[in-house]
C-alpha cells in the first residue's frame, strides 16, 4: 500500500456539508448565510502529548476532540477539518484502529474531514477545524467583567492523574485508574454546552493546559482578576484533595469549558448545562484587581507549585 491507496482506503469518505471533500487540491467550503467562520489548528506530538504505544483508535479520537474542544469554547458548531499526519510507517492495522476513532466522533459531531496531507516521519498529528457561529455571537476571552461568576464544566485533575499514574510518579487504584485515562485518552468535548451559553457567558475558553493558566488567559484578555475556591474545582472524590490539589488545579488535558458569567444568568447557566447534560460548577468570582487569587475552604492562600502545562518547558 502506498500513500494514495492508503487516503483512498481509510480517510476518503462522504462530504455532508462541503460541496468537494477529499481528492483534489483543495477542498471547496460553503458557509452558512448569517455566519461567522471559527478556524483553529492543534498539534499533537508522540512523546510529548501522547504515549506512542497509545491505542490507536483512542488517538484518531483525541486527535479530533481536542480541536472540537476549541470550536466548543467558542459556542461555535464545528463543521469541517483537514488533517496533517506524519507516520513512522503505513501499518494499515494501526491506520485503521486509528480512522475508526477519528471518523467515529467525527460523525457523531457533524464533522467533514475534508482533506489533509501525509508523509513518512515522527509520529506527528495535526487537525485544522472549522466551525460556524451566529455573526456577533462568538463568545470570546475578553468579555469577563468585575462581578461575573466563574465557572467550569464537567471534572479536573483525572487526565493529569493518570499521566501521572502512566508516568510512575503516582499510583491509582485499578478502578480509579481506568476512570482518569477515559479522561485523558477519550476526551469528551463540550459543544453542547458551548453553544447553549451563547448570549449567556460573558468570556469562555477551555481548559487544555490547566484551570489556573488558562483561566490566567481570560484574566489578561478582559484586564481583571479573580478569586477562586480552589477546593471548590470539581473532581473525582476518590482524588484526594491533598495529594492531587496540583493536579485539579493545573494539571491540564481536561478539555472542561471554564467561562464567567454575571450572578443574574445564573439559573440560564444551569438551565443551558441541564439542557447540555453537563455538570457545571461556580468556583469564583471576577475581580477589578489583577491577578488570580486561590483560596482554599477556609479563606487561606493556596500556593500551587505549577501554573499549567508549557509545551516548551
Amino acid at each position: 500500500m502506498n500513500e494514495f491507496a492508503m487516503i483512498r482506503r481509510y480517510f476518503t469518505r462522504p462530504a455532508r456539508r462541503a460541496r468537494l471533500g477529499v481528492g483534489d487540491d483543495a477542498a471547496v467550503l460553503v458557509p452558512t448565510p448569517g455566519a461567522e467562520l471559527l478556524v483553529s489548528t492543534d498539534l499533537l506530538v508522540s512523546g510529548r502529548h501522547f504515549f506512542a504505544d497509545v491505542d490507536p483508535a483512542a488517538l484518531g479520537h483525541k486527535t479530533l476532540a481536542v480541536n472540537l474542544s476549541d470550536i466548543a469554547a467558542m459556542g461555535g458548531e464545528p463543521v469541517w477539518a483537514v488533517l496533517g499526519a506524519a507516520l513512522p510507517t503505513l501499518d494499515e492495522a494501526w491506520i485503521a484502529a486509528f480512522c475508526d476513532g477519528l471518523f467515529a466522533l467525527a460523525e457523531r459531531t457533524g464533522v467533514d474531514i475534508v482533506g489533509g496531507d501525509t508523509t513518512r516521519g515522527p509520529l506527528t498529528l495535526s487537525v485544522t477545524i472549522g466551525g460556524e457561529v451566529p455573526a456577533g455571537q462568538a463568545i470570546r476571552r475578553d468579555g469577563a467583567r468585575p462581578g461575573d461568576e466563574i465557572w467550569v464544566s464537567g471534572q479536573l485533575g483525572l487526565a493529569a492523574a493518570a499521566l501521572a499514574h502512566l508516568s510512575g510518579e503516582a499510583r491509582l487504584s485499578a478502578p480509579l485508574l481506568a476512570e482518569c485515562r477515559k479522561r485523558l485518552e477519550w476526551p469528551e468535548p463540550r459543544i453542547g454546552l458551548g453553544m447553549a451559553l451563547r448570549g449567556i457567558a460573558s468570556a469562555m475558553l477551555d481548559i487544555s493546559d490547566g484551570f489556573a493558566g488558562d483561566l490566567g488567559h481570560i484574566l489578561e484578555r478582559s484586564a481583571v482578576g479573580a478569586t477562586v475556591d480552589i477546593d471548590a474545582l470539581p473532581s473525582d472524590e476518590r482524588l484526594e484533595r491533598a495529594v492531587w490539589r496540583d493536579a485539579i488545579a493545573a494539571g491540564g488535558d481536561d478539555y472542561e469549558l471554564c467561562f464567567t458569567a454575571p450572578p443574574a444568568q445564573a439559573a440560564a447557566v444551569c438551565a443551558a448545562a441541564a439542557r447540555a447534560g453537563v455538570d457545571v460548577t461556580r468556583v469564583g468570582v471576577i475581580d477589578a484587581a489583577p491577578g488570580l487569587r486561590l483560596l482554599d475552604a477556609q479563606q487561606r492562600p493556596v500556593h500551587l507549585e505549577r501554573n499549567g502545562f508549557d509545551h516548551f518547558a
